[in-house]
């Protein structure tokens, strides 16, 4: 099940207000370029702003996501009418040949169980070409990011259009490794609603994840650093074998 913040309809359309600089895309973009992607699937593509970028570049674009609200808000972006959008999870994609697979913003993260990590790796698989790549990115445990995740350091206040000023926090619930969890809470001001979500990420090793791919048929390529956040994420190229 998606988190509130993507599948409630009160909440997802502040996602891109409040999180406005997507410039983690970049290395995306360039890859879909360097690899010379014509048709890519995004998975959990969110509110769809990589997805839309693709299209206004004339990629066909697959986007599937589990939260028809963040879909709803996606649908409503420039370019929305040259994605397919598909409501579901990656084992729900039909063979689509893609060239190139993404799971951008540590959408890989949101897989806590084996079983569903391996499924969702099948899932891509079956829906590569052969041939076809998928990237990805997930934080390195070592860093151990969620250190950060405090109400002191992750407190804003943006004015949306059309909701007024909304201040936001985040807070840390649980430390099992390797599951974290954690709450972000929203207030909007303009009617004093108070609203939250609840997450956890699975926080995987990347030995962990390199033989993961290899037991569901893919190659590992290379293991790159994330531009926007070096030292901090691996980024992953395999290769449907």
């Amino acid at each position: 099940m998606p988190d509130a913040l993507y599948a409630d309809p009160r909440l997802a359309p502040l996602y891109d207000p409040l999180d406005p600089d997507r410039s983690d895309l970049e290395p995306y973009l360039a890859m879909v370029e360097e690899f010379g992607a014509r048709r890519v699937l995004d998975v959990g593509c969110g509110t769809g702003t990589f997805a839309c970028l693709l299209a206004e570049r004339g990629h066909e674009v697959v986007g599937v996501d589990p939260a028809a609200a963040s879909l709803k808000v996606a649908a409503a972006k420039p370019f929305a009418d040259r994605v397919r959008w598909l409501l579901g999870d990656a084992t729900t994609v039909p063979r689509v040949d893609a060239d190139l697979a993404t799971m951008t913003a540590n959408v890989a993260q949101v897989f806590l169980t084996e079983d569903a990590w391996r499924e969702t790796l099948l899932a891509i698989h079956a829906a590569l070409r052969p041939g076809g790549r998928l990237v990805f990115e997930t934080r390195d445990p070592a860093r151990r990011a969620w250190e950060n995740w405090t109400p002191e350091r992750k407190r804003t206040e943006t004015d949306v259009p059309g909701v007024g000023p909304v201040r936001s926090w985040c807070e840390v619930l649980d430390v099992s490794a390797p599951l974290v969890s954690f709450r972000w809470t929203y207030v909007l001001d303009g009617d004093g609603t108070t609203l939250t979500s609840d997450s956890t990420l699975r926080f995987r090793e990347r030995a962990e994840v390199e033989e993961s791919l290899r037991a569901t048929g893919y190659r590992v390529d290379d293991v790159r650093d994330a531009p926007d956040r070096p030292g901090r994420e691996f980024v992953f190229v395999a290769t449907r074998a």
